[in-house]
């Protein structure tokens, strides 16, 4: 169980810092949950305590595997399939994982389709996400600001 001011990963959400644990009651049922501020977009999330592991919350990489994250970003490979809707599910898989590698191997892939022919909308919006996934834990775990991950990823991915 993670406590007041620990910093975790959700899956779907990104990083952020847990301000507050609350007890709600929802259909009849009282649990309790994480209140989750993420950094980026100052979004909360409310995560359920009982089975939060199941879904993929993690606490959030140190700084060291984030450095490997950027390092490895350049060298990463990607292969996407041209059928579009077989890409989508593979980068939803992907990002659903909680993998930050396999995030950063669905940023880079959009980022370099979109650079050679643009994305769909549905696409767009999932490199929006998966950006935010990737940045929110990275601008935590390396102590950066989102302006300079964001710089350090477009720089690794010149590189590659």
């Amino acid at each position: 169980m993670f406590k007041i001011g620990d910093y975790i990963a959700h899956p779907m959400h990104g990083a952020g810092v847990i301000e507050s644990i609350v007890t709600k009651k929802i259909n009849g049922a009282q649990r309790d949950y994480y209140v989750l501020k993420l950094p980026v977009g100052d979004m909360v999330v409310m995560v359920p305590v009982v089975g939060c592991e199941d879904i993929g919350v993690r606490s959030i990489i140190s700084r060291n595997e984030a450095e490997n994250v950027f390092k490895a970003f350049s060298a990463l490979e990607i292969s996407m399939t041209q059928n579009w809707n077989k890409r989508y599910r593979e980068n939803m898989d992907k990002i659903k994982s909680g993998n930050l590698i396999d995030v950063a191997a669905v940023v880079k892939g959009l980022m370099c389709r979109d650079n050679e022919r643009g994305l769909s909308t549905g696409e767009r919006k999932m490199l929006h996400s998966a950006k935010q996934i990737l940045i929110s834990e990275l601008v935590i775990a390396a102590d950066m600001d989102y302006d300079g991950v964001e710089k350090r990823l477009c720089a690794a991915l010149e590189e590659g």
